[in-house]
């Protein structure tokens, strides 16, 4: 909305600013962690109130979490997509379709991770919806996502799934690229929701893959650094950056109140929107691939998920004493701090090799 100023400008004064990306990435930053700041206390008040005994706490983990975590409220990831969605219409060009396309993808999640949470908190028990309607729902948000990017790309890219590291290398999908895009959607967004499990555990790992994506939709949508890198050019995906920027300063205000002890968890609300978005970023930026690199704990802590329920299925047995795997080293006795600091540092050196591969070719 406020990009519009620069038509007032003459080229020489300040509502020329509004024309760069970066200065209004700044703003969107700047005004996602104030909202954060003046409404997280509000809102953690207003859902211990409403929620009474917060967050359903699972018997079969970690008795710490029955003891420690119990009466926690739950749907903080409200105050994350507030902040967003503020920011993102105050600061980015509306009539950008990537920046739609995105806030669809992220509110569509954060409303089945609110139904989920809804019923979760209001029969007391951490069963909600069922996976296979979550699922369905998820796949329906995604497939409007993938046929949503295909028409807004252009012919030379549409429909075509890029590699890094190897320069001007396109394989064409065709119409299979949206089934492909709707397998990267969702199975960020449930990846990103089986990583939340611990204080703080989820909302940095995101926001440092945020911040890398952020990176790479700047340098796609612009061509001088395309050109320099290698990359392939997608017009328009520059101002997802405004997006990205308003994530991480919604993240932060967020991680104000979710440090250990965390005074409120982001539930489903928060995890399945933000890992949506991060699928939607990739799949609109053509970094798919890169997405898996820099999102290497998410897809670890999916796996852990996925193999031990085949490996219970088939054997009667577990591979990890508990999954995720987060829970598994807190069986194994380390503490929680540990797990999340040590996750947190994962995180940060695949994204250093995610945007490597930006310069790899």
């Amino acid at each position: 909305m406020l990009y519009y100023l620069n038509l007032l400008s003459d080229g020489g004064d300040m509502f020329n600013l509004f024309r760069y990306i970066t200065f209004r990435s700044g703003g969107a930053f700047f005004t996602a962690l104030i909202f954060g700041f003046m409404f997280g206390r509000p809102l953690i008040n207003l859902l211990r109130r409403k929620q009474g005994k917060g967050q359903p706490i699972r018997d079969d983990g970690p008795q710490s979490h029955i003891l420690e975590k119990a009466g926690t409220p739950t749907m903080g990831g409200v105050l994350i997509l507030g902040a967003i969605l503020v920011s993102t219409l105050l600061w980015a060009r509306l009539d950008n379709p990537y920046v739609w396309m995105v806030l669809f993808v992220t509110y569509s999640f954060g409303a089945i991770g609110f139904w989920d949470d809804f019923l979760k908190v209001s029969k007391q028990n951490h069963k909600g919806v069922s996976g296979k309607i979550r699922l369905a729902l998820g796949f329906v948000v995604a497939l409007v996502a993938g046929i949503w990017v295909m028409w807004v790309q252009a012919d030379n890219l549409s429909g075509y799934l890029a590699f890094p590291v190897l320069k001007d290398t396109l394989l064409y999908l065709g119409v299979l690229f949206v089934p492909f895009a709707m397998i990267v959607i969702v199975g960020t967004a449930n990846a990103v929701n089986f990583t939340d499990g611990l204080d703080g555990l989820a909302i940095m790992p995101v926001m440092i893959a945020a911040g890398s994506f952020g990176i790479i939709a700047y340098l796609v949508g612009r061509t001088d650094f395309t050109e320099y890198l290698g990359l392939h050019y997608v017009v328009g995906t520059g101002e997802l950056t405004i997006f990205v920027a308003a994530l991480l300063g919604g993240g932060l205000g967020f991680l104000w109140y979710n440090a250990p002890p965390a005074a409120v968890f982001m539930g489903d609300t928060g995890s399945l929107a933000l890992g949506g978005a991060l699928g939607a970023i990739a799949v609109a930026t053509k970094h798919e691939i890169v997405l898996a690199i820099i999102g290497g704990l998410f897809v670890v802590e999916l796996l852990s998920v996925v193999i031990q329920v085949l490996y219970y299925k088939k054997t009667g047995k577990r591979i990890f004493l508990m999954a995720p795997i987060h829970h598994h080293f807190e069986k194994l006795g380390w503490g929680e701090s540990q797990i999340v600091i040590r996750f947190w540092i994962i995180s940060l050196i695949l994204a250093l090799i995610g945007l490597a591969t930006l310069k790899l070719r």
